[in-house]
């Protein structure tokens, strides 16, 4: 059973805030189970604390950094900390701080996240909990678009786009854990636009900025000494600050979260309308998780495999993997049931339609053989094997699959001549059919080609 956790130390950090441009330090403390994470104003008389969640957010404050208030005290600024603290599996965090804002240190999330990790994980006696939730749920506001599914893990598939000439189109997908976030997240730094910064000291913001903690843009390239961390580091970014923006939720989420065009404002907005949604659950144990699928009604002999077993079974890789997971079952062999979250972050939706976003019917059923794919290449006799298209027939396009759909596509052997055979498809959205059609394959060895 996973549990709750904290520190095993207090550790310190201290710089100059970006946007207040004031000089703090910053204590981290452990804190006992159900604690949650505070920041703790240590130089406002009374020392208020305040709890970071969304209760608190002060929404009209958060155009380039999220901050939190009670009464008239704030905190400026701290999503590279609840990033990292989230990344890092800490449940419970005490922060003191010694003025408005914390250190914007390099631009990232590292040096915090450095700091944490030398202070050390304890487990609390206490289990984990976390925010499911059981379909999909949409929102939008602006130009951003965020989408939950359900998921058995942290995923998030972020996109960006600018109109400007050097910085356009960037997306990435993974999953939020230590390791991914530690190799590929944390080091990622703020950004803006070199013609953005006059307007911004205008408005009292990025008064602590430099070319030392912040990536500025210019019309060509950046005008930083240090290059990009990243080829796509300003997406990565997006995705850091995302990490924190959801941690507000006041524990940590399982649910693949799609987003496009992001930022801290409606970040917010999205977290709030999602707890509304979602349902609280604890980490279970391996026997409390079978009690639980039996009670579900979850049959015996059967199990989801994850994307990443998947990608370990079939050769798809992006951009033409079209399936997120894949249910199977000992006693049915010969049926499979595939699921693909169809983001608006797809890249197929920039030309098909622009405006009037349609998946390619081809690629439903593409979805549809991947998971027939799967269903006879998880069995150890097929391990090094290949399955190829034969033939397609009776295919019918019932209703268009536009982005935020959630499909599932049931598959099915109708004909089964050992390494070649039958299958038929059906993909659905909502309950609706949207899609079906009957393929011929054929099933080869690797060596064959």
């Amino acid at each position: 059973m996973a549990k709750q956790t904290t520190i095993q130390k207090e550790a310190q950090v201290e710089g100059i805030g970006l946007h207040t441009g004031n000089k703090s330090t910053v204590v981290f403390k452990p804190a006992q189970a159900g604690y949650g994470i505070k920041f703790i104003r240590v130089d406002l008389p009374e020392k208020p604390e305040i709890e970071a969640i969304w209760q608190n957010a002060v929404t009209g404050m958060a155009v380039r950094g999220s901050v939190i208030g009670k009464g008239d005290a704030r905190v400026h600024t701290i999503e590279h900390i609840m990033s990292s603290a989230c990344a890092l599996g800490i449940d419970n965090l005490q922060i003191e701080i010694n003025n408005n804002e914390p250190p914007i240190l390099d631009g990232s999330a590292r040096l915090f996240a450095d700091a944490l990790m030398k202070a050390g994980i304890k487990e609390l006696d206490a289990p984990k909990e976390y925010f499911i939730i059981t379909e999909p749920f949409h929102f939008e506001a602006g130009k951003t678009k965020i989408s939950a599914y359900p998921s058995d893990k942290f995923e998030i598939d972020c996109a960006i786009g600018f109109e400007h000439p050097f910085l356009k189109h960037q997306q990435i997908s993974l999953e939020v854990n230590k390791e991914i976030f530690c190799n590929e997240v944390v080091g990622a730094r703020t950004f803006c636009f070199d013609y953005e910064i006059e307007a911004l000291q205008k408005n009292g913001l990025a008064l602590g900025g430099s070319l030392d903690n912040a990536i500025v843009v210019a019309l060509d390239g950046i005008h930083n000494k240090e290059p990009l961390r990243y080829d796509n580091e300003f997406v990565r970014h997006k995705v850091l600050d995302l990490i924190g923006d959801l941690y507000l939720a006041g524990k940590p989420v399982k649910a693949k979260i799609t987003a496009e065009k992001p930022g801290h404002q409606n970040n917010i907005g999205f977290i709030k309308e999602f707890v509304k949604k979602a349902v609280i659950k604890k980490e279970t144990t391996t026997a409390e998780a079978a009690m639980e699928s039996s009670q579900t009604g979850t049959t015996a002999g059967e199990r989801i495999l994850s994307h990443e077993e998947v990608l370990k079974i079939i050769p798809h890789r992006y951009p033409f993997i079209m399936i997120d997971k894949v249910k199977i079952n000992e006693a049915e062999p010969l049926k499979a049931t595939g699921y693909k979250c169809v983001s608006g972050n797809e890249g197929f939706f920039q030309g098909h339609f622009p405006g009037a976003p349609i998946m390619p019917g081809v690629l439903i059923v593409e979805a549809m053989a991947q998971t027939s794919c799967v269903m006879f290449l998880s069995k150890p006799e097929m391990k090094n094997c290949l399955a190829y298209f034969m033939s397609i027939d009776n295919v019918k396009f019932r209703r268009p699959v536009k982005p935020g759909d959630y499909l599932e596509l049931k598959v099915e052997v109708v004909k089964d001549g050992g390494r070649r055979g039958k299958m038929k498809g059906q993909a659905f959205a909502d309950g609706k059919l949207m899609t079906e059609a009957e393929f011929m394959f054929v099933i080869v060895d690797k060596t064959a080609g």
